[in-house]
């Protein structure tokens, strides 16, 4: 389907009621005890999560989203007792998360702040307690874009890194929808277990329900695993507020693949199960990045980025999917990289050709959001018989909720 087309997808037909008491507000005491709703050859089934590498058939890759959640809202108090809160959404300068986060003195991030109307020009201070006698965290405003505000910190002690002091400081970003402030347990139960890339301000949930037991079952089973990084960005929790899908600018967000995960994707015969609609969305994006290589040779690095709309064009499949891949990989020989790091906007709805996974599994997500876009994308109008499936068989939904493996219907 064209852009044109796709953008008259009325977002009502995205619709579904979804009670209160059906959104999970805490997880269960133990991960894979959840439920895993199974869609496969147009077919619905009940299992427990831990089944899962009973279902996969051998030779299967999975691809993860090794993302770490941060604790990105630091909550400020001005001296006439208002609070203002500054919720860190991606690095400023340095740019490069990595390096942002190893910064000892000060550094600069994309902010949103709640009551910014009550922060002027002042700058803001928190005592943060710590080993030593504690140290000054400062906050400055400094350029606004759009809804997101340049913020600079600074901090004197030298000897704590940001990554530190944000541990410290601020509190872990659980979703909005929960209508409960984050607790200790949080901190444990918002990371998957193999989470080890520090940047995300929401959890990849779908890989909530994976433990120990059940990585050292696919281990023995032969299922092998490979993983990239997607931060994810607030933007996931974004309402699609226009009644078309034209009207709604879908966010930024950080990828990066090591050289290891496209020579796995390359070389895997067997099926490919991406965990979660960030790993799917993140291993799309590599396709549309090799187009563009193919396309035009000489991108720069900074370049690299894939744009809302560019899988609707009129560009289509110039390449296929082992090609784009392979581009990729001489563009790092070229380059003497052995990862790529790039921007991605991708937003995959209903028309999309996918290239790439047989399946994912993922959460049950919320009414009328770009995720349940791209469920619907994936299983086509079968995701309302899934969705009922799971509310009239008690399924628990949305980030602490239970989940479901998704089998793309063969051509």
């Amino acid at each position: 389907m064209k852009k044109d087309d796709i953008g008259e997808l009325q977002i009502s037909r995205f619709n579904y009621h979804l009670p209160d008491d059906k959104i999970a507000k805490y997880p269960l005491s133990q991960r894979d005890s959840s439920k895993l709703l199974q869609y496969r050859d147009g077919a619905l089934s009940s299992c427990m999560f831990n089944e899962l590498p009973a279902l996969l058939p051998e030779e299967s890759l999975l691809l993860f989203n090794n993302t770490r959640v941060i604790h990105a809202r630091l909550l400020f108090h001005k001296e006439t007792g208002a609070q203002i809160e500054i919720f860190c959404l991606s690095p400023h300068k340095p740019a490069d998360y990595a390096m942002s986060f190893q910064q000892r003195q000060q550094c600069s991030w994309n902010c949103m702040i709640g009551n910014a109307k009550r922060w002027k020009e002042e700058p803001l201070f928190m005592e943060v307690p710590c080993d030593g006698g504690g140290v000054t965290l400062k906050a400055e405003k400094k350029a606004a874009n759009g809804e997101e505000w340049v913020v600079c910190f600074s901090w004197n002690r030298n000897e704590l890194t940001f990554s530190e002091l944000l541990e410290l400081a601020g509190k872990l970003p659980i979703p909005p929808y929960l209508n409960r402030p984050a607790d200790a347990r949080d901190d444990e139960t918002y990371q998957t277990v193999y989470s080890r890339i520090e940047g995300s301000v929401a959890a990849p949930t779908a890989g909530l329900h994976f433990t120990p037991q059940v990585m050292e079952e696919l281990h023995e089973k032969g299922i092998a695993a490979a993983e990239v990084t997607l931060h994810v960005g607030a933007g996931t929790f974004r309402p699609v507020k226009s009644n078309t899908i034209a009207g709604h600018a879908m966010h930024t967000e950080l990828i990066a693949v090591e050289r290891e995960t496209i020579e796995k994707l390359l070389d895997h015969c067997g099926k490919l199960v991406v965990v979660g609609t960030t790993s799917l969305r993140t291993v799309e994006s590599l396709y549309y990045i090799g187009r563009k290589l193919h396309l035009h040779p000489e991108t720069s690095a900074q370049e690299l980025s894939v744009k809302q709309w560019e899988p609707y064009d009129e560009i289509g499949d110039a390449v296929s999917p082992r090609q784009a891949l392979q581009l990729i990989l001489s563009y790092l020989d070229r380059q003497g990289q052995d990862r790529l790091i790039a921007n991605t906007q991708i937003i995959i709805v209903p028309g999309y050709r996918f290239h790439y996974a047989d399946a994912i599994v993922t959460n049950f997500h919320q009414p009328q959001s770009t995720l349940l876009l791209l469920i619907a994308a994936f299983v086509g109008d079968d995701w309302e018989r899934i969705y009922d499936y799971a509310m009239h068989h008690d399924y628990r939904f949305l980030s602490y909720g239970d989940s479901s493996i998704l089998w793309k219907k063969p051509k």
